[in-house]
């Protein structure tokens, strides 16, 4: 048995793969490195050199994220540092993406380590993340903020 298992990439279902393509390019800068299409279903694969990160496929699906269902939480991203992480909530605000408690919050309260909240075009939730360097007061205090609480 594997004892030293590493994350390979994430595969999420989309209902529109160009939509998603280009969010996960703008907000994530990720390459796309191929795309598929079959008969009732597409996907590509989107990464960085060296470095699957995600797998997108459009299959016969409509609807939204169900949070309350099993399955993914949130997808979550760790910055290089608080400045790259200022420079990522700039950006989303020129995309017009809504950043939930508003911009970067630490994950509990007093805590240094935080980030930005916000979703995808079909609400899958995502997380950019710091462990250090927030000083801004937390939205809650008496539950994780990536809780998406």
């Amino acid at each position: 048995m594997a004892t030293a298992l590493q994350t390979g990439h994430v595969g999420l279902n989309v209902t529109d793969l160009d939509r998603s393509i280009d969010f996960y390019s703008q907000v994530f800068g990720l390459t796309l490195y191929g795309r598929t299409d079959g008969d009732d279903w597409s996907y590509a694969r989107l990464g960085r050199p060296d470095e699957l990160v995600l797998t997108l496929w459009q299959q016969q699906i409509s609807g939204r994220y169900d949070a309350g269902r099993p399955g993914l939480h949130h997808l979550s991203f760790e910055a290089p540092g608080i400045d790259e992480l200022e420079a990522i909530e700039t950006k989303l605000g020129e995309l017009g993406i809504s950043i939930r408690h508003g911009g970067i919050v630490p994950h509990r309260a007093g805590g240094e380590s935080g980030g930005l909240f916000f979703e995808d075009p079909d609400g899958t939730r995502l997380e950019i993340y710091v462990s250090a360097g927030v000083t801004a007061p937390a939205p809650h205090e008496d539950a994780p903020t990536c809780g998406f609480f």
